[in-house]
């Protein structure tokens, strides 16, 4: 199970990463350097694989919240630099959550609950549809308003299966 932990600010730079591998992977990586309100900086790696909710392009000056595995090993160095599984740009008409599921289709975190009809789109990141049940897994769920309860409840705009 992944430890998802996320960050969220405003990406201030986007540059190529040499991963030091063969050519046939050069500007494959980037480098999104991410600037939260308090002025905290992260270096987010994508690659090739990470995957961006609704296939957004990201520029400068937009508003994202990154995730990355909290269990994964990271370099000691400032900015710490993290690679990013998840990218999410902000979207004032739906919210998301990146966690594990558990047997309630409540998130890891508690503050979260799906209530999913069966016309909810339930997908592959490949954006095949996923034929099995999507309790006890890893899931990004793209929603919209939510109870005001503890946990919120929500019925799913969409969900996204991270296999």
């Amino acid at each position: 199970m992944i430890n998802f932990k996320s960050f969220h600010g405003t990406v201030t730079m986007i540059s190529d990463f040499i991963t030091g591998e063969i050519n046939e992977e050069k500007h494959c990586y980037k480098i999104m350097t991410v600037e939260n309100s308090l002025g905290s900086i992260v270096n987010f790696v994508v690659s090739p694989t990470t995957y961006f909710v609704d296939h957004q392009i990201v520029r400068v000056g937009d508003r994202i919240t990154g995730y990355y595995d909290g269990n994964a090993p990271v370099p000691l160095i400032y900015p710490p630099q993290y690679r990013a599984l998840v990218i999410v740009k902000e979207n004032p008409y739906q919210s998301v959550k990146v966690d594990y599921f558990g047997q309630m289709l409540k998130s890891s975190d508690g503050t979260l609950l799906l209530n999913i009809p069966p016309y909810t789109p339930i997908l592959l990141i490949n954006g095949q549809p996923f034929s099995g049940d999507p309790t006890n897994r890893n899931l990004i769920v793209i929603y919209g308003p939510s109870t005001k309860s503890f946990p919120a409840q929500t019925t799913p705009y969409k969900i996204i299966v991270w296999c």
